[in-house]
C-alpha cells in the first residue's frame, strides 16, 4: 500500500501522523510506503522523533522528483511537477495492458470443460486435452489498454500536467474557484473549474473530476456548469464517492 503526497502544505500532511499511529493501534502488519516531494522524509521522521511512534508494520518513506517512475507488479506511477509556489507533484497511475477477453463459447465448442482448464487458459498457459494441444491465444482476444488515472491538485493549469494526463480514463484536477475568481486562482496557485476543463480537453481525458473546491462555495454547482460547458464529461466529487473507470 502507498500513500502519495502531492506537497507539504498543512492541509495535505497534518493528518498523516495521526493516521500512521491509528493504523498501528488497529493492528496493521503489512508494509506501508509514503511517497512525496523533497521534505516528506524530514516531516515524518521529525514528528516521529518528537512524538515517538512504534509501528507494528514496516514504514518506508520515499522522496520522488518530477519525471520519476515507480514500478509495481501490474502498474506504474509517474510523477511530474505542478505549479503551486512550492514543490508539488501530480501523479499518473497507469495499469499495465490487461489480457484479452476469454471466449467461453469457443471453449465449449472445442470441448474444454469449464473449471481449472479454463483458468489455465485465461492465465495465458496452453493445455493438453485428449491428445490435442490448445494454446491460450486460440481463446483469448487481443490485450486491452489498462486504466489510467491522473491526480493533480493544488496546481495551476500547466503543460506538464496536461502531458502527464494524456488519454487518462479519469483526470482528477484542482478546481478551487469559479471563473469570476481567476485572479485569485492565479495568486494562490490553484485552477478554476473552467481551467481544469481545458486541461481535460487538451489532454484528451475521458472523464474529469473536480476537486479541492474552495470552502467559500456553499453550492459548487455553478463550477460544475462552467466546466461542463467546456468538457461535458465532468463530475463534481464529494467525500466517499466511488467511480468506475473501466473503458
Amino acid at each position: 500500500m502507498r500513500i502519495l503526497i502531492s506537497h507539504l502544505h498543512g492541509d495535505h500532511v497534518f493528518g498523516l501522523p495521526g493516521m500512521l499511529h491509528s493504523l498501528s493501534f488497529m493492528g496493521r502488519t503489512r508494509e506501508l510506503e509514503i511517497v512525496g516531494p523533497k521534505g516528506i522524509v524530514e516531516f515524518v521522521t521529525g514528528v516521529n522523533r518528537v512524538v515517538k511512534f512504534y509501528a507494528n508494520y514496516d514504514l518506508r518513506i520515499r522522496e520522488v522528483k518530477p519525471g520519476m517512475t515507480i514500478r509495481d507488479v501490474d502498474y506504474k506511477i509517474r510523477a511530474t511537477a505542478g505549479r503551486h509556489g512550492v514543490p508539488c507533484l501530480a501523479y499518473a497511475f497507469e495499469e499495465d495492458p490487461r489480457p484479452g477477453k476469454f471466449n467461453p463459447e469457443k471453449a465449449k465448442k472445442l470441448g474444454i470443460p469449464e473449471g481449472p482448464l479454463w483458468k489455465k487458459l485465461q492465465s495465458g498457459r496452453g493445455i493438453k486435452l485428449k491428445g490435442r494441444h490448445i494454446a491460450s491465444r486460440q481463446l483469448i482476444g487481443p490485450s486491452r489498454k489498462g486504466v489510467k488515472i491522473t491526480y493533480a491538485v493544488d496546481t495551476r493549469p500547466c503543460a506538464q500536467v496536461a502531458k502527464l494526463a494524456s488519454h487518462s480514463d479519469l483526470l482528477i484536477h484542482d478546481s478551487c474557484f469559479d471563473e469570476s475568481a481567476v485572479a485569485k486562482a492565479r495568486d494562490y496557485g490553484h485552477s478554476t473549474a473552467g481551467e481544469a476543463a481545458r486541461v481535460a480537453r487538451k489532454s484528451r481525458s475521458r472523464k474529469l473530476a473536480l476537486v479541492h473546491i474552495s470552502a467559500m462555495y456553499e453550492d459548487a454547482s455553478p463550477l460544475l456548469g462552467q466546466a461542463k460547458a467546456i468538457f461535458p464529461e465532468t463530475i463534481l466529487t464529494h467525500d466517499m464517492l466511488t467511480l468506475s473507470v473501466r473503458p
